[in-house]
């Protein structure tokens, strides 16, 4: 079947008031994935936003470790948006998951949308491509959504944590003494808070998330009565043509009103030889992951400690590029690299033991990726951090935060870190 195209020129300053109807017309369905780059323009992205509503074919689960996905891309040449569960581990890895699940969202899932709207990047053109109904019908039902205000919450949430804090600084010390011992070199660790009978209202807890820290790779993503509000400063994984781009996160410093001050966290964070080695740990990661499906000399490092700001936190960012080896298909380099090292540690499989042994809540959607693939075989993922989920039959609400571990770790310093990086979610919720 072939989509329907319109593009619907909009004024520049119509902008965010044009994501923000497209994002609340999109909630009407059960199933959705709406991504947005919020402006920032140092992420190489490809689209300003990008909304996928509706579900024309839903890609099954299999134990093929994507083949599915595969096949289904290789017949249609389409759209596909979904996400990995950072549990999928389990299918490539031979590992177990034994914390129980409180939200439910699958391993994988993926889905060919009716509709997808976006914007390309440094454009004013709302493009809609879609499956049956017109995209006149589509920009004029997006046009007539309403955008009022709504109550985040029914109830207030109160957060309870699955360690606390003489909890936490105990176990990073055990942390410590793995890598003391010589078992891995670093390893992230997490810490779940959790509400069990929370009433809030998903898509007014995203929109206000999104005011309080917009981040490049924000996803609003429902799957029925499960929903992530997502506020990420992280890419996993991007293929554009044959080239293929990973920008890991390691290294965070609070920021500061005070603009001195701030310069003076940032240029600290810079100089930093903890956060220099947790980045440059994870950055020879990756160089490995890509080297199982890149061809032999492509992979390179194309910044080292990129400092970046965000309105809570200015971040170390490095990335990594790759040419996909000829003859391989995308879902290869899917297969290779998840989960991204950024959220395991090093060695990978070693900490990722680690991490169920010492974790006290099931990751599941959380430290995974959400994103697309396009009709052309390019892919954009995001990686699941900085985020509420929440599961609307069982009420059940969460973050999870963390930081890389290493043998210089400071155990007070890094509980700090779980603060620092929950607060904006934790700011959704003031009165």
């Amino acid at each position: 079947m072939i989509r329907q195209k319109g593009s619907f020129p909009f004024p520049a300053e119509a902008l965010e008031q044009i994501k923000r109807r497209m994002l609340r017309w999109a909630d009407r369905r059960n199933i959705l994935l709406f991504l947005d780059s919020n402006g920032y323009v140092h992420t190489q992205g490809s689209y300003e936003c990008i909304c996928a509503a509706g579900v024309q074919a839903a890609v099954p689960a299999d134990d093929g470790l994507l083949s599915a996905l595969n096949r289904h891309y290789d017949q249609h040449r389409d759209w596909l948006f979904g996400h990995i569960a950072y549990d999928f581990k389990n299918r490539l890895e031979h590992l177990h998951s034994g914390h129980p699940d409180h939200l439910l969202f699958p391993e994988l899932y993926f889905f060919r949308p009716e509709i997808v709207c976006y914007i390309k990047r440094g454009t004013h053109a709302l493009w809609i491509e879609t499956l049956g109904v017109s995209p006149e019908t589509v920009w004029n039902e997006i046009q007539g959504s309403g955008i009022a205000e709504l109550a985040v919450f029914e109830t207030l949430p109160h957060f309870q944590q699955r360690f606390e804090h003489e909890a936490y600084l105990r176990t990073i010390e055990q942390l410590k003494e793995h890598i003391r011992n010589g078992d891995c070199y670093e390893i992230n660790f997490c810490n779940e808070r959790y509400c069990t009978d929370a009433l809030i209202h998903p898509v007014a807890a995203f929109e206000r998330l999104t005011r309080l820290s917009p981040a490049p790779f924000a996803a609003y993503y429902r799957l029925d009565d499960k929903t992530l509000m997502c506020a990420s400063p992280e890419r996993y994984l991007r293929k554009q043509g044959h080239t293929i781009l990973a920008q890991p996160i390691k290294g965070t410093a609070r920021r500061d009103a005070d603009p001195v001050k701030d310069a003076v966290q940032k240029n600290q964070l810079r100089e930093s030889l903890k956060e220099q080695a947790e980045n440059v740990m994870i950055v020879d990661l990756m160089r490995n992951d890509l080297a199982r499906f890149c061809a032999t000399g492509s992979v390179q490092v194309d910044e080292l400690f990129g400092l970046y700001s965000f309105p809570q936190v200015h971040q170390m960012i490095s990335t990594v590029s790759g040419t996909l080896r000829a003859g391989l298909s995308l879902f290869e380099a899917l297969r290779c690299s998840f989960p991204m090292g950024s959220m395991t540690g090093a060695p990978k499989v070693m900490v990722m033991k680690l991490i169920e042994q010492y974790e006290r809540a099931y990751r599941g959607l959380f430290s995974g990726s959400v994103g697309y693939i396009s009709p052309e075989g390019d892919f954009d993922f995001n990686v699941v951090i900085r985020s509420l989920l929440y599961n609307s039959s069982s009420r059940y609400l969460s973050y999870q935060t963390g930081g890389a571990i290493t043998y210089n770790s400071d155990a007070e310093q890094e509980w700090q870190e779980t603060l620092l990086k929950g607060a904006a979610l934790q700011a959704v919720f003031q009165k």
